[in-house]
């Protein structure tokens, strides 16, 4: 839905737009934002370009134009992919005015893969996705999920080996029954919604893929037009997963990406089942927790002790909190009778190969 707004916006209705974005206290963003803003990392956004919004004019690169053949990206008739691009990085329009994004600092590269006349396909995508290698982008950000291609699964394989955070989301009900590609591929951040309430949004798929979850209803962001918008969707929650591992590239820069998903993973709040889940993954991101908390790296286990556990604060879920643990390839486990947390790596058979389509 698009809020109607003018191009120029009266402060009363920016103030307006920030308030409504709940999100934002819901992740303890503020807090966040002392830590990391996102300097210097650029994010690639595939979607239906990005419009020169006025909360978001000094985050974004002219891109590339995948689909209709235009020099730049910067231009959306359809605004999906400037909603994306403000969730991520919006830097509003003054103190407490406008969309703010929760990376404000990182830059945005437009890559039009679909718009409002063609949706796209698998191999337009993976173009987008080399596109974005070639420009040495740091996250690449995918509200999309669908059939693959076998130059898909290339891309994105190519993206995970050259250390690129992939963070995807895993697709809404009714138009998907199952964690969607590009998130089911193995070393891609899989997405899930929650709403207000921390609860798992109605509209976001469940399956055994999903790493991690994020707020995914109600989600109000920058439009075309210098407009405003409002959405649900697991989009969304793939937006705000991309720009908190920018803050966490951009805080701690010399971090591999499997490190990054770690982090988030590590870190985010248990909820549903003790454990990983086929709702939330390993819990919901924390935004502070991950750019704080002493995360042991990967294979950490291996060497058979324990690390001293962190005090980590939850996000204002309004259940009481959850318990901080486990990651892309770990879970945590509280030691009985001891203040400490094992991480042990999380085993899983393996995966059978996605489903291409021509």
């Amino acid at each position: 839905m698009v809020l109607p707004s003018p191009s120029v916006v009266p402060p009363e209705i920016a103030a307006q737009v920030r308030r409504d974005q709940w999100h934002l206290k819901f992740l303890r963003v503020k807090e966040a934002h002392r830590l990391s803003r996102g300097a210097g990392v650029l994010v690639a956004l595939p979607d239906t370009g990005v419009d020169r919004h006025p909360d978001l004019s000094e985050n974004l690169l002219a891109g590339k134009d995948l689909v209709a053949g235009r020099r730049n990206a910067l231009h959306d008739t359809n605004s999906h992919g400037t909603a994306m691009a403000g969730i991520i990085a919006a830097h509003g329009s003054g103190d407490g005015l406008g969309a703010l994004g929760i990376a404000p600092e990182a830059k945005i590269l437009p890559i039009v893969s679909s718009t409002s006349d063609n949706y796209g396909d698998a191999d337009t995508l993976a173009n987008a996705i080399d596109y974005a290698v070639s420009q040495h982008v740091e996250v690449i950000s995918i509200s999309s999920a669908g059939v693959t291609s076998e130059k898909l699964v290339q891309a994105v394989k190519s993206a995970v080996d050259a250390d690129v955070v992939v963070v995807a989301g895993v697709g809404n009900v009714p138009r998907a029954a199952t964690v969607s590609y590009p998130a089911a591929q193995e070393g891609v951040i899989a997405v899930s919604g929650v709403d207000r309430l921390g609860k798992h949004a109605a509209i976001s798929v469940k399956g055994p893929k999903i790493e991690v979850a994020a707020p995914a209803v109600d989600i109000y962001s920058t439009s075309f037009g210098g407009k405003y918008s409002k959405g649900t969707g697991t989009s969304s929650a793939t937006a705000i997963v991309a720009g908190a591992a920018a803050l966490i590239r951009s805080k701690y820069p010399h971090l591999p990406a499997a490190e990054v998903a770690h982090r988030l993973t590590a870190t985010a709040v248990d909820k549903g089942p003790p454990g990983r889940d086929d709702e939330y993954g390993y819990g919901v991101i924390d935004l502070v927790a991950a750019l704080t908390a002493d995360v042991p790296p990967i294979g950490f286990e291996s060497a058979g002790v324990t690390a001293p556990a962190s005090t980590v604060a939850a996000p204002d879920t309004g259940d009481g909190g959850g318990t901080a643990r486990g990651l892309a390839t770990l879970g945590v486990l509280l030691a009985a009778g001891g203040g400490y947390l094992i991480w042990r790596r999380r085993r899983r058979a393996a995966d059978p190969p996605p489903r291409i389509s021509r």
